[in-house]
């Protein structure tokens, strides 16, 4: 006998109730996982197109494991130190920045400064809180990540749950399939495979957007000569997903910092504008239709709001599920609109008129 429709949101309410409670609690022991399971869905079609070659999965799972331990072993060498250092460096002179900015306009734009008015005494309020807790944040970061036990959960923890994760995933997927409620299985698989559409676009074609595009403007700043190149680069980079964010963070910290850098030398200012222009273009024409296409199904004003309504409420981890979520929930809510659209309380239809 089918399961009452009232008993059936219940049980799914219950469901969603305990994942939420386990995520408000449990967030920071499952933040490995999390990132564990996060980069074994990342790499999980190359590991079947390695399968597709002939190789078995332990096969396939041991050269990805390889491969990755080659390339944190070059990260950990060439790359890491040098951005800790320029962030470090970064963070000291922002205050210096400010100060800069300030004599600047005054020099220039004395009109806009003129002593006692809201403008300079808002500018005043801001370098003095930047002065005052530049360090305290600086400090703050290098505490958390320099800790003991996040380096033992970046390092050991979380590769060691990738691997079993992408070791494991096919029968993983395979024993969720067999548990789901026969009534409902085909909609769910119609649905799980939607949300896996939408993630794969997203985490994968933006995942790897942004690793192209940061690594261009990082190369591409290092090499016009921009101090902390590689930093402004990699966040760039890193908020990519985003769409437009990235170029806007990116591009107004690189086009400010060049500014103060090569005041006076506009040929070097224009080279770091042009550089997050061609970024954009390559962006817009060629690797966002290629690697993501046009069917994402998350509106970068739904995207926003997601992360920030889960990190408010699950901090870091919440950030982290707020993607795979957000993609769930727009899939489910598009599902119940066209649900709507078929049902008699949108055409208005009873049941005699249907017949």
């Amino acid at each position: 006998m089918t399961l009452p429709v009232r008993d059936q949101l219940k049980y799914w309410g219950v469901a969603m109730a305990i994942f939420a409670v386990v995520l408000w609690f449990l967030g920071d022991v499952l933040l490995p996982f999390v990132i564990g399971s996060a980069i074994a869905y990342f790499i999980d079609p190359v590991a079947d197109r390695l399968e597709r070659l002939g190789l078995s999965r332990v096969a396939a799972t041991a050269v990805i494991t390889i491969f990755a331990l080659l390339l944190a072993v070059l990260l950990g060498l060439l790359v890491i130190p040098t951005l800790i250092s320029q962030s470090i460096d970064l963070i000291n002179i922002m205050p210096q920045l400010f100060q800069d900015l300030q004599t600047f306009v005054i020099t220039h734009f004395p009109s806009l400064l003129v002593e006692g008015s809201s403008a300079r005494e808002a500018l005043n309020t801001i370098g003095a809180a930047i002065k005052e807790r530049g360090p305290q944040l600086i400090e703050s970061v290098l505490g958390s990540a320099l800790s003991f036990l996040n380096i033992v959960v970046l390092l050991v923890v979380v590769p060691v749950v990738s691997v079993y994760m992408l070791l494991d995933w096919d029968r993983m997927i395979a024993r969720i399939d067999f548990l789901l409620p026969r009534e409902h299985a085909p909609t769910i698989r119609r649905l799980a495979g939607e949300i896996d559409e939408t993630l794969a676009a997203f985490i994968r074609g933006m995942g790897t957007v942004s690793l192209i595009l940061g690594t261009y403007y990082a190369i591409a700043l290092m090499v016009v000569g921009l101090n902390f190149g590689l930093v402004v680069g990699v966040l760039a980079g890193l908020v990519t997903f985003i769409p437009y964010l990235g170029a806007l963070i990116g591009g107004s910290l690189a086009i400010g910092l060049a500014m103060f850098q090569f005041w006076g030398d506009w040929t070097s200012i224009g080279l770091v504008a042009g550089v997050f222009v061609l970024g954009q273009v390559v962006e817009g024409n060629f690797l966002t239709p290629k690697l993501v296409g046009d069917s994402i199904g998350l509106h970068p004003v739904w995207l926003l709001l997601a992360l920030s309504v889960f990190g408010a409420l699950f901090g870091f981890i919440g950030m982290l599920v707020a993607v795979p979520v957000s993609a769930a929930l727009g899939v489910l809510a598009r599902f119940a609109v066209d649900q709507y659209l078929q049902s008699r309380l949108y055409s208005g239809e009873s049941g005699q008129d249907a017949q």
